[in-house]
């Protein structure tokens, strides 16, 4: 009789034993996830960024949000708003980030191209293109602040347009920045080296050969924009390891390199090189901003040039006179 409970007490400790390790494994792969949806009523999601070994099918996403950054760049923003835009945050500076880049060269746009490139044959439908900063003077918000800018972005016109730029203002950038021909060799003011636009045209010849180069080249900065599936698409893989080459291997400066991609993207991707769209037009199709006074360049209340290109240590809540915000978004 003892015998046979010390075996029946050995035999349960030994099923408990294989069942917790069962569990154990279970949480390391995708079965946990569902098993714990089943039991707990929860869903979790796997952030590609930390979990390598699941496999990502970009292809059934409807959007992805790519997100160029580097170390010392909080990115928690992107996860924490837009979970279901499945960020792709790309670590230039960290060679051993899940998401990086073959070189730090050439600013968002190595990033950019690189997930083009790894990616080609399994895009998402809308591909969304962004900094790191949540807030940055660049971005088309009051507040300088990209969730709303994000939230507000309709999906609907980017599959309609191919392409847009999530931007509206002119200001840098329209209704012109670069004319190739007359600005070739070009310095800034007391600098020795050529500026993005002295360069523009020799760089424009390398990265599109037998492509005329074009008299007048406009577009609203600063290098983040949504593109469909469709649209990268309309160039071969080839086109973009090319690109992607050209940044690797050119001479020149990591900011010029960078910036002469920013006035090519929406040539690259079938805009007119001149694409400045009337405020009140990019306002009310990109983020649903109808009804703003409005004029070719500007609509009130939607963004003003600030002062600095860095924003003042406490923004939103504190202002450039160290004054306090009437702020009413979410912080992180």
């Amino acid at each position: 009789m003892l015998a046979n409970r010390l075996q029946w007490r050995i035999a349960l400790s030994v099923t408990l034993g294989l069942v917790l390790l069962g569990l154990l494994y279970l949480n390391q792969s995708q079965d946990y996830l569902s098993l714990r949806e089943h039991i707990f009523g929860d869903k979790l999601v796997p952030d590609p960024a930390s979990s390598p070994d699941v496999p990502v099918d970009h292809g059934s996403h409807k959007v992805e949000l790519v997100v160029a950054s580097t170390k010392a760049e909080d990115t928690a923003w992107v996860t924490k708003h837009f979970p279901d835009w499945h960020p792709q945050i790309y670590v230039v500076n960290n060679k051993h980030a899940t998401l990086t880049v073959p070189k730090n060269k050439g600013r968002e746009a190595m990033v950019y191209l690189t997930y083009i490139i790894d990616n080609y044959d399994d895009l998402p439908e809308n591909v969304v293109f962004i900094h790191a900063s949540r807030f940055a003077w660049h971005n088309d918000d009051p507040d300088y602040d990209a969730v709303p800018t994000l939230r507000n972005l309709q999906l609907d016109y980017v599959a309609e347009s191919g392409y847009v730029n999530l931007r509206c203002v002119w200001v840098i950038g329209c209704p012109y920045e670069i004319h190739p021909f007359q600005d070739a060799g070009h310095k800034d003011e007391g600098s020795k080296t050529p500026s993005a636009k002295g360069v523009y045209k020799q760089a424009f010849e390398e990265l599109l050969p037998g492509t005329q180069v074009p008299e007048l080249v406009a577009v609203s900065c600063c290098s983040q924009f949504a593109v469909t599936r469709q649209t990268l698409q309309t160039r071969p893989r080839s086109d973009y390891e090319h690109f992607r080459d050209w940044l690797l291997k050119t001479p020149l400066t990591d900011d010029l390199s960078g910036r002469v991609l920013e006035f090519l993207w929406h040539i690259l991707f079938g805009k007119d090189a001149v694409f400045c769209p009337s405020a009140a037009t990019c306002y009310c199709k990109v983020f649903g901003h109808c009804n703003s006074t409005c004029t070719d360049s500007a609509c009130d209340g939607r963004y003003t040039l600030p002062p600095y290109s860095q924003l003042p240590k406490g923004w939103p809540l504190i202002g450039w006179k160290d004054e306090h915000r009437n702020y009413t978004g979410e912080l992180d």
